[in-house]
């Protein structure tokens, strides 16, 4: 139960990250392609506010591409080639890099309108052309569209601009559901319960988000739909409801349950809510985690004595232990399926902190180091960042930190405490 107690109460953050590549997301040692950024242009040259909207589209789309990591961003504002896209201009830019982004936008007052293109430079032709009209309100996410739809054109490989962090944050005096960009934007709070709420997990589509509420006084499971803007009971079995992963086909949900007895892992379907019992005397197990293809599931049971990672095979009820530790926790499954992030320490004299692990065990590396605790790790949708809570600067926080542990940095500066982070996909 000390492990169970640990998920759902203290939810403590991560901590610093190394400088060394330890080769845990594909591609994270892409080499950069060279890409024009040219001026994002008024639809209207004469209106102040059609420049200020383009300018403000450019700085997003700007700093998207510069944090794919894919692209080394070609700008010279004082060039003439950057007011047109004519052949000299093309020309121009041709010398500088591969392909080249152009945009106008329009600021119409209620409504904005958003042109942007992508240039094959090799060629002279437009490879892509988007085109977007909404409100205020969606200007950030239009722009992170379109840059994801560069990363994957150029890349091949599908960007992570659009996607966003839930989160519990107390800054309120009370545990409330937040969301944010993942560039850290457009933070929201989704729940006004004035109660507990922990532990967001996404839906597979990311239109919803299940957590763990005691708004009734007891921990149930609440749904949110986002497109709708509703909040509604899910499960409300006695004791624990706490989400955990989705399968692929979005159907099934891995979960833990109580139901008065010892917390176990079940398989839900989100549909017909029948539930499956998928471990049997395995003590207090907790934290389950879906793999990319379906066929496997990870989770921590303190079988073993202290909580310990270990996998559950669908197909057959076998089971792995992965790790041997002091303490296990939050595991969470790779987009590649090769790695498993979670939360632990070797020592009980040491701090929490996160690790990987392949899937035999026989790789566990660590990601922080001396940064106060670390906890609650959750990869991007492209597996080349994991988002984190840590305290490495008093409070616990929202931090990102790239696959290998380098580069950690915080997401916001919303005040409280955060807990519990899960990336959409």
């Amino acid at each position: 139960m000390k492990a169970l107690l640990l998920l759902l109460l203290l939810a403590r953050p991560l901590s610093a990250g190394t400088d060394i590549y330890i080769g845990v997301a594909p591609g994270a040692e892409v080499k950069k392609t060279a890409m024009g950024l040219s001026r994002f242009l008024p639809a209207r040259p004469d209106k102040p506010e059609d420049l200020a909207l383009a300018e403000a589209f450019r700085e997003i789309v700007r700093a998207d591409l510069l944090y794919s990591r894919y692209f080394d961003v070609k700008e010279d504002a004082l060039s003439k080639a950057n007011l047109d896209t004519s052949r000299e201009s093309l020309a121009w830019w041709k010398g500088l890099a591969g392909h080249l982004v152009t945009a106008k936008a329009q600021d119409a007052g209620n409504v904005w309108t958003f042109n942007a293109r992508l240039h094959d430079l090799a060629t002279g032709r437009v490879v892509l052309e988007k085109f977007y009209q909404g409100e205020k309100r969606a200007m950030r996410r239009a722009a992170h569209m379109f840059a994801d739809d560069v990363v994957l054109k150029v890349t091949g490989r599908p960007g992570i601009a659009h996607s966003k962090l839930a989160f519990t944050n107390n800054a309120t005096g009370r545990k409330e559901i937040y969301i944010v960009d993942y560039d850290g934007g457009n933070l929201t709070r989704l729940t006004s319960d004035n109660s507990i709420n922990l532990l967001p997990r996404w839906s597979q589509d990311a239109s919803r988000i299940y957590y763990t509420t005691y708004r009734w006084g007891n921990p149930d499971m609440f749904e949110i739909d986002l497109k709708a803007g509703k909040i509604r009971p899910f499960t409300t079995f006695q004791g624990l409801n706490i989400p955990g992963g989705f399968s692929p086909d979005g159907m099934t949900m891995v979960m833990t349950l109580s139901r008065g007895g010892d917390p176990g892992i079940y398989s839900l379907n989100i549909v017909t809510k029948q539930l499956k019992h998928l471990l049997k005397g395995f003590g207090v197990s907790s934290s389950p985690t879906w793999s990319p293809d379906g066929t496997q599931v990870a989770f921590v049971s303190d079988r073993a004595g202290n909580p310990q990672i270990y996998v559950l095979e669908l197909a057959t009820g076998k089971t792995r232990r992965l790790t041997r530790m002091n303490w296990c926790d939050s595991p969470s499954w790779s987009p590649s399926g090769e790695w498993i992030v979670f939360a632990g320490r070797e020592t009980t004299k040491e701090k929490l902190n996160i690790f990987v692990t392949d899937l035999t065990g026989s790789q566990i590396r660590r990601l922080t180091n001396k940064a106060g605790d670390n906890e609650d790790p959750s990869w991007s949708p492209d597996g080349r960042f994991v988002g984190f809570t840590s305290t490495r600067r008093g409070r616990r926080e929202l931090f990102i930190m790239d696959a290998d542990g380098s580069a950690p940095h915080p997401l916001t500066d919303l005040k409280g405490h955060t807990f519990t982070p899960n990336w959409s996909p």
